[in-house]
């Protein structure tokens, strides 16, 4: 089920957590992709990232939405544009390993 509807099910503070367990993953695997070769792993995270919180917004502008899931999707889309800002900082300032000091 896409995150925009799965979150439904779940209180916020569930939502949130799986959302940043998820967040780290993929982007320890991005950083995994990128130590093996793949120069566009981070590029692809970072559209993934775009995308997703995309499809929250849309979400979020239905009218018939209960106020506490409005309040909800709008602190994810919150969470996911702070982590769009970490991985696009990363991947300007060329941070290509999990063991580099800015990660």
């Amino acid at each position: 089920m896409p995150r925009e509807f799965w979150l439904e099910g779940y209180n916020a503070q569930i939502a949130l957590l799986t959302t940043q367990i998820v967040w780290t993953e993929e982007t320890m695997a991005a950083f995994e992709e990128l130590e093996s070769g793949a120069e566009s792993a981070m590029k692809e995270n970072l559209d993934l990232i775009r995308k997703r919180f995309g499809k929250l917004i849309e979400r979020v502008r239905d009218l018939d939405l209960s106020v506490e899931l409005r309040v909800k999707i709008i602190t994810i889309i919150t969470v996911d544009v702070h982590a769009r800002d970490i991985v696009e900082e990363m991947r300007k300032a060329g941070v290509a390993s999990t063991n580099e000091f800015n990660w």
